[in-house]
């Protein structure tokens, strides 16, 4: 068993493995990164040890991930269909896999969880932020697309058809209070407080017998989780989508104007999504 990675930092304690997302500023799931996932969930499923609950959290206090590497997406796919195979090259069906290793995995997200970082988030078991910084959001119809990765599946089940509706369409930001009000997330927690609670709660259910505990998130899943086909459906759709000539026109508007460099627009993009339809009108 080794847990060992360039992209993510990790410290065992007590049968709980603490996971640093370390890929630069913005924690953009690109290539490295994704080959870092997916070794560490491989190894959650094969030999995962002493290892009963995992903890993912981020570096930077800005950014818990911000999104997809837009500039890579062929080449973290065919990283991410390594958890797979070829049928299932997809970011959204590794994180479908993600979503069924058998230890308990929990989000810790400081900063902004965006796209496909905030797909992440919503594949582990729990989520739990700050609740002074952490942003929440699916952008992608803003520019044309939809999430593809998980982001459908998990909040229209989350949330409901009609909050789900309102939070993919409307491509806003949402802060951690409104994320717990919606049930997004489990809870906002003061960002003094956030480590304490999570390690408290790791540790916790870290010291129970697990089989039980394997039985329950099983059951669990078992009820809430989607059917493979939809989140194979959703990647296809997105792949589609982010093709089209009018969503590459707002990438590129996007990336002229800073996207996936710290600034503005990665700081904001809830608003900056919107900035193109209002200039064209």
């Amino acid at each position: 068993m080794s847990f060992a990675y360039a992209s993510i930092h990790t410290r065992q304690e007590d049968g709980v493995l603490l996971a640093t997302l370390a890929a630069g500023p913005l924690n953009l799931i690109g290539v490295d990164l994704v080959r870092d996932l997916v070794s560490l969930v491989d190894t959650l499923y094969r030999d995962p040890g002493d290892v009963r609950v995992a903890v993912i959290e981020s570096a930077s206090a800005e950014y818990f991930s911000a999104h997809v590497d837009l500039t890579a997406i062929p080449q973290y796919t065919a990283e991410a269909a390594k958890a797979g195979g070829p049928g299932d090259a997809s970011l959204g069906m590794f994180l479908y896999k993600l979503a069924h290793v058998p230890v308990i995995t929990i989000a810790k997200v400081r900063g902004r969880a965006r796209g496909g970082g905030n797909e992440l988030a919503l594949a582990c078991d729990m989520i739990f932020a700050a609740r002074e910084n952490a942003v929440f959001g699916q952008f992608e119809s803003g520019t044309g697309a939809l999430p593809g990765a998980g982001g459908v599946q998990h909040l229209a089940r989350r949330l409901g058809r009609t909050r789900a509706i309102e939070a993919i369409t409307s491509a806003d930001d949402f802060d951690a209070d409104l994320a717990e009000r919606y049930g997004w997330i489990n809870r906002a927690l003061p960002d003094a407080e956030l480590d304490a609670f999570v390690d408290r709660l790791a540790k916790r259910i870290a010291g129970f017998p697990p089989a039980g505990v394997k039985a329950a998130k099983r059951a669990v899943n078992d009820l809430t989780l989607p059917d493979p086909a939809h989140v194979r459906s959703d990647a296809a759709r997105f792949v589609g989508l982010v093709a089209l000539p009018e969503t590459r026109e707002r990438l590129d508007d996007l990336a002229s104007r800073g996207l996936q460099t710290p600034g503005d627009v990665e700081r904001d993009l809830g608003r900056a999504v919107a900035e193109y339809s209002a200039k064209d009108r």
